[in-house]
């Protein structure tokens, strides 16, 4: 194919942009779309309807072109086309098929799959819309190299026939750093990059996700593994954890869940309907599951509803030098480790003291937990308010506090961001940063 004469490529900050330049490299989906396919003898045979690509690569491959011939559309394979420019298309061949074009598996049609539609640009941290698309002859290979999001697209489509270059730069995201296309529902979305999000941080890709609608947030979530999923789940707001959770195959979902904190799991089960909540429940393991079942008893606005099960105990004849050998042959730990709670003895959760993992630290190792521990703590009783609980915390300055019942036995933490989240106003809650996170 021949190199139509159109702008130069160039980098700034990570981006890349583009600026008028002689050489002819590339060319814009704008303008290839409605322009005359001609014949060996340069005759008009059909218009250019769509450009079709196949994912699976950093910057796709154009695998052919949907044409049009009065009402009927078909396709004309990349093999079949000799030039490619801005005054349109020739053919190596005067002989047209003229079977009615149909999609195969893995095609995208760039006219109708992809302008207008959103995009996660993995590089910038955003979405952002497509307002036209880059092509670039590479090797007589066309590929879709980048997607135009600047305004400047959006005109250079809207007014193909006039369009002049200008010396404002216009803004092309690298096709490589699409992490997800928006389609619609009907068609194929782009599964290939979507591993591309993993690069971002869950709270950025919870993000990325609610600035989409919902159905392509929820095809942002399922497309992760199961722990970022359940990270970036537990940065949403509760009414979409339990939309997607709910959503979505069953088996997957009990997956997700048993990676989530077991408050956040409770949570999202509480806003579920009770027979799916129970169905839910059923499928996850039995170690998460009994954490999960712990916290459902509870009302939301209770100590219990915001406390976890993740914490730490220590029984009260251990040394400092055994405790801390014991914190490092656990398999797992909680995200909060700043207090380790004292126990009676294996096996009991009768809570006789808490310690600050620094004080541990800093202790003589021969020393029993008991000559470190603090007896007088601050403590929550699973049935009071958790306005006041929360209020509690903050006044005290705790990292966490301990939820005891009547006979003094320890069932959960109340760590200090859900006290925040409580204490603070709504517009403010998604600022907190995750402190255990």
């Amino acid at each position: 194919m021949n190199q139509p004469q159109t702008d130069r490529l160039i980098c700034y900050d990570s981006r890349t942009f583009l600026e008028p330049a002689g050489e002819s490299i590339m060319l814009y989906l704008s303008q290839v779309l409605g322009r005359p396919i001609r014949d060996l003898e340069g005759e008009r045979v059909a218009t250019v309807k769509d450009v079709i690509v196949r994912l699976g690569e950093d910057h796709p491959p154009v695998t052919g072109l949907v044409a049009r011939f009065g009402r009927r559309e078909f396709f004309l394979s990349r093999w079949r086309v000799t030039e490619l420019n801005e005054h349109g298309v020739r053919l190596n061949s005067d002989k047209l098929n003229l079977r009615p074009f149909v999609r195969r598996e893995g095609e995208v049609l760039l006219a109708r799959n992809v302008l207008d539609k959103q995009l996660i640009d993995v590089d910038g941290k955003r979405v952002v819309r497509v307002n036209d698309v880059q092509l670039i002859d590479v090797a007589g290979d066309w590929r879709v190299t980048g997607a135009d999001v600047s305004v400047q697209g959006l005109w250079r489509r809207l007014a193909p026939a006039g369009f002049i270059g200008t010396r404002t730069p216009v803004e092309v995201i690298d096709w490589s750093n699409v992490g997800y296309l928006a389609t619609d529902g009907t068609t194929v979305g782009l599964k290939s990059p979507l591993g591309k999000l993993a690069r971002l941080h869950p709270v950025e890709i919870a993000r990325l996700a609610e600035a989409l609608s919902y159905h392509h947030g929820s095809e942002v979530v399922e497309s992760l593994d199961d722990e970022t999923a359940a990270e970036t789940l537990e940065e949403m707001p509760s009414e979409r954890q339990a939309q997607i959770i709910g959503d979505m195959n069953q088996e997957r979902a009990a997956d997700i869940l048993e990676w989530m904190s077991p408050d956040e799991a409770a949570d999202v089960l509480g806003d579920l309907p009770e027979d799916k909540a129970e169905e839910l429940l059923g499928l996850m393991e039995d170690e998460e599951q009994a954490d999960v079942a712990e916290l459902l008893p509870y009302e939301d606005d209770t100590a219990g509803g915001l406390m976890t099960t993740e914490f730490v105990t220590l029984p009260r004849e251990l040394t400092v030098g055994e405790a801390l050998a014991r914190l490092r042959e656990m398999a797992e730990t909680p995200n909060m480790i700043y207090y380790l709670y004292v126990v009676e003895g294996e096996g009991s959760w009768k809570l006789l003291g808490v310690i600050a993992l620094r004080s541990l630290i800093l202790a003589d190792p021969s020393v029993p937990l008991a000559d470190v521990m603090r007896t007088e703590f601050q403590r929550a009783h699973p049935d009071e308010p958790a306005d006041e609980v929360a209020q509690r915390i903050a006044e005290y300055n705790l990292l966490a506090l301990p939820v005891m019942d009547e006979a003094g036995d320890i069932l959960g933490i109340i760590t200090v961001d859900d006290a925040m989240e409580i204490l603070l106003p709504k517009d403010w809650r998604q600022r907190l940063p995750r402190l255990f996170g």
